[in-house]
Order: structure tokens, then sequence, then C-alpha cells
């Protein structure tokens, strides 16, 4: 674990961070903050003078104080972790500069303005208690948080039933203890989604029914969980007759606190073979307060996936 504390005068006087650098093609970079450890209203004030004026405008349209903060977080997050692996001739990037476009479903991408051909994307997801940003270059991302302790309101099976498919439903229909079930559930929730956001396409270009998420061991057998494995060694697979299944998942425990799934595409070497992703590097951050590295700590449970 390694802890970064700044200057608490930082915010003030600069807008650049700490830097760091680009993702390399089998490394995905992972950031994230806590919305309840910012509580500062001078670096709040801070925060949405970094945002460009439509995302302040966004922001401000939002009625609800907790929601508003959130959202602001979301933008600050984004900005700042682009922003760090970022240099346009050696010096730091300022994150207000960064500009953003949508893709034709509407999915946010990097504004990338330099020469090379090293296509930075990144992608966001929040929930109530925590922000996420995933960060990979030469290949899209996608990523999913959702707290474990997600209240299901209608029932796991009737909520399965209406958005999983026939095998992913009776997968969870064999899984007899209801807190187990419900585990299962928000995990199988928060990889279709990552798979969604990867590919661009959004919920209505990618419905969840269309595409299936399977568990298989090593030896090729289909398991009936994905928790209490003595051996780790099983991967996540996607089955569409639609979209390609040249996509790496990881599924992680995050925060103690929350499930996090991450979606990627099968990076091609110079070889043209596809190579699935080795490493992941996860912070905690409070932007322009303190960074916290903190893969291999208690922070980051893998429990499928790249190491």
């Amino acid at each position: 674990m390694s802890l970064q504390r700044f200057d608490a005068m930082l915010f003030h006087s600069s807008t650049c961070l700490p830097p760091n650098h680009l993702p390399d093609p089998m490394e995905t970079h992972l950031w994230y903050l806590k919305p309840g450890e910012v509580k500062s209203e001078s670096l709040i004030k801070h925060y949405f003078s970094i945002l460009s004026p439509c995302e302040k405008e966004n922001v401000l349209k939002i009625q609800c104080e907790e929601l508003r903060k959130n959202a602001l977080l979301s933008r600050i997050l984004v900005r700042t972790s682009i922003a760090r692996c970022m240099y346009a001739s050696s010096s730091p990037i300022d994150p207000r500069t960064l500009k953003f476009r949508r893709n034709v479903y509407g999915k946010p991408e990097l504004d990338w303005g330099f020469s090379d051909d090293r296509r930075l994307h990144f992608n966001l997801s929040h929930s109530p208690s925590l922000v996420a940003c995933a960060v990979k270059t030469y290949s899209q991302v996608g990523v999913d948080v959702e707290d474990k302790r997600r209240r299901i309101k209608h029932g796991v099976l009737s909520l399965a039933g209406r958005y999983f498919t026939k095998h992913e439903t009776e997968f969870l229909a064999a899984i007899s203890d209801p807190q187990l079930q419900r585990s299962e559930f928000i995990k199988m929730w928060t990889l279709k989604e990552s798979y969604v956001k990867a590919i661009g396409k959004g919920f209505s270009g990618a419905p969840f029914g269309t595409f299936t998420i399977s568990y298989k061991s090593t030896d090729g057998e289909s398991l009936l969980t994905t928790e209490n494995r003595k051996d780790k060694a099983f991967e996540i697979a996607v089955d569409s007759s639609e979209m390609s299944a040249g996509w790496h998942f990881m599924l992680l425990e995050l925060a103690n606190s929350h499930f996090a799934a991450i979606c990627t595409e099968k990076y091609c070497g110079l070889d043209g073979k596809q190579k699935a992703l080795a490493k992941l590097k996860v912070w905690r951050t409070i932007p322009y307060v303190e960074d916290e590295y903190v893969s291999g700590t208690d922070a980051v449970r893998v429990i499928c996936g790249f190491t």
C-alpha cells in the first residue's frame, strides 16, 4: 500500500496533478473515490471550477444535493484520472482542458488530440457510496460497480427472469441460499453492465437478454457459484450471436463494500494474436488531497480475472 498526501493548499494554487504513466497495453488502471470522504466545501468549489460550462449546467440542474454532489465527483474523477497520465511536451495536462465527445450510441469518449495512435479509453460507474473510473489504452473498456448490500425489490429470480437469459436465470435458481443467490445476481449484473458499456452500445443497443455470461473452470466444467472456490482458476465468458466474443472480464470486490466488474477488448499484439489482460492497478483517491495505491491490499479482492 502506498499513500500520498498533498499540500493542503495544492488545489488553491494549481490544477495539475501528480503524474502517472499511461496504462501499458496489457494493463488497466482503476481509480475510485468515496463521496462520503469528500467533505470540504472549498474542495468541492474547486472541483466545480474544473468542469466545462456544459458539465456545470448539468450538475446544477440536479435538485437532490446528494445526487448533485455525486454527479460533480463523477466528472472530476474522470478528468483527474485521465489528466494524470497525459502529457503535452512533457508537461502535465490541466484536467479542465480535456475535451469529450459521444459516440453514436451516446457513450462518452475522450477527444484525443495527439498525433500518435495510443487512443485512450475510459469508462465511469457510480453508486451512491462509490465512484470508479477505468482507464485503458488501445482497447475499449467498461466498468460497473454495485453496492454488495443493494436491495432487490421484486426478488432475485423475478428480476433475473425479466432481464437475464434462460441460462443465467437457471444458474441463479440452482443456488438455494438466498444471500448467496442475491450476491451472485449482483455480480452477474455488474458483469453484464460492464460488457454493454465496453462495446459502447448502451442498454438499448445491447439488451441484457441478447447475450449470456457464464463461468467456466479451467477444465471446462460450469460452476455453481463464484464464491469459496479452493481453486481460483476459472474464467468468465460471454456468449452472443450478434456481438464479438473477443472480450476479457475481471470480477472483484472493491473497498470491502462493492462488487466491481471490468470488461475490455482482448489486446492484439504486433503478431496479430489476441492477448488476455495481465494486470490491474487500483487507487483510492480524493483528487488534490490524497492518493492511495491499494492493489494487493484488502481493499481489492480479486474474484476472477487478470492479476
